[in-house]
């Protein structure tokens, strides 16, 4: 289904919200790729991954009748399912803030993209930075992926793990020294 045709958009998620199972099905299987890569980068491994989207569209259809049509059908969906896995990461409690407070982290910088250090990332394959994702720590793993992949700034990042900002980008930057660290590991052969 095009999502930019309103009208059958709009059928599909009333279907949905009367309780329609087969508009369910097409509802899942549309999103269910974009929503399955998104969590794997939050999940240890694919079954967890599978869980975590499961877990998300019984939210999504949950709460279908609130969508209101005033921004994207997509983004309303990963942003609750993100939440989810978020959520599910937190519930583990595997992972521990590394926390800095006597330190001052203001001068790190956010924009990296122009940094040369970085420019033999770009041409890596997807899957294999994603693989590489996958070995961080839960930490690292979800600050990366919400401030490089869901695009929030270290101060939302903050406020959605209640954490402070300096240990944001205190985080980010170890994620992206380890991320380079196995890189080159993966470069070497020793992955």
């Amino acid at each position: 289904m095009d999502l930019s045709d309103i009208s059958k958009v709009k059928q599909l998620v009333e279907a949905c919200i009367k309780g329609e199972r087969k508009s369910q099905k097409q509802f899942y299987q549309m999103f269910y790729g974009k929503m399955l890569a998104s969590c794997m980068r939050y999940a240890e491994n694919r079954e967890e991954a599978k869980d975590i989207v499961h877990d998300g569209f019984i939210k999504v259809f949950a709460n279908l009748k609130d969508f209101g049509f005033k921004g994207s059908l997509e983004g309303w969906v990963k942003r609750i399912v993100t939440n989810t896995a978020i959520d599910a990461v937190r519930k583990k409690k595997t992972f521990l803030v590394e926390l800095e407070d006597n330190k001052n982290y203001d001068g790190i910088i956010d924009d990296y993209s122009d940094n040369m250090e970085y420019e033999h990332l770009l041409n890596v394959k997807v899957e294999i930075i994603m693989k590489l994702i996958q070995k961080l720590s839960p930490m690292y793993k979800m600050v990366f992926n919400l401030y490089v992949f869901e695009e929030l700034t270290h101060k939302e990042i903050a406020e959605q793990l209640n954490i402070n900002i300096g240990t944001s980008k205190s985080n980010f930057a170890k994620a992206r020294k380890n991320l380079i660290k196995l890189f080159e590991n993966y470069n070497n052969g020793n992955e």
